[in-house]
């Protein structure tokens, strides 16, 4: 199965927000990275909209050239803004206001009530769901019960021990584990989080993970080498 590379503009309207501008134009942007052939745009609406903005998921959730993966926490109010909305596909993750990016995945077992009930409320709307979780296997055990399409699994201590060229070994194997038990119960798996061209590369020998979710570096890279060649780059690493 051809493997799926989903990009994150949210640094995008960071730019933008520093100057407390219009440009550039996360709109614009994910249009560029579907035209440079990336399958899907990644937007996280926090709660302290410190990147994107409710008019940015109004105006990309409104082109249906884009299919859009809208990152959401549990809170109220921001649930409401994702159902109006009706984006592709929802992946909900854990947020603290304090927290420079995401730490860790969702405590599925202290929240397993209210994200039963989300479930039912996108899947009433016929939108995908994905749980953003730790690669342990009791997490994925709870996903299934939980009835989601699809769970991401955080990468960020992969990521992070390969950068420092330390032994990545056991969590490879612990990623691999929920890889095949998430296969097993008939649930997609997707990786995510502090991805690089080496994490990527190596995470994408496991073939039960479909789909790549990429951000930070996508963006950093994009500001020598260009959005549509570092995207192609990622392109050739997931199609070897």
């Amino acid at each position: 199965m051809k493997k799926r590379l989903g990009v994150n503009i949210d640094h995008v309207a960071t730019v933008r927000n520093a100057r407390g501008s219009f440009h550039p134009d996360p709109l614009l942007i994910a249009k560029h990275v579907i035209s440079s052939k990336a399958d899907s745009i990644t937007i996280h609406l926090r709660e302290d909209r410190r990147h994107i903005k409710d008019i940015d998921v109004v105006k990309i959730c409104k082109s249906k050239s884009i299919l859009t993966n809208l990152e959401i926490s549990l809170n109220n109010k921001i649930l409401k803004i994702a159902l109006k909305n009706k984006p592709n596909f929802i992946c909900i993750v854990p947020e603290n206001r304090k927290e420079i990016t995401t730490e860790g995945g969702l405590n599925l077992s202290k929240y397993k009530k209210k994200i039963t009930n989300i479930i039912l409320e996108f899947k009433k709307k016929n939108i995908r769901i994905s749980l953003f979780i730790d690669p342990n296997l009791k997490d994925v055990k709870i996903a299934k019960e939980l009835d989601v399409d699809c769970i991401e699994l955080h990468t960020g201590k992969i990521s992070n021990l390969v950068k420092a060229k330390k032994n990545f070994k056991r969590e490879l194997s612990r990623i691999n584990k929920c890889c095949l038990l998430a296969k097993k119960l008939g649930i997609e798996v997707h990786a995510g989080h502090g991805l690089d061209y080496k994490t990527t590369d190596i995470l994408s020998k496991i073939p039960e993970i479909i789909e790549f979710n990429i951000g930070h570096f996508i963006i950093g890279e994009s500001i020598v080498h260009g959005l549509g060649k570092t995207i192609r780059k990622f392109r050739k690493i997931l199609n070897k």
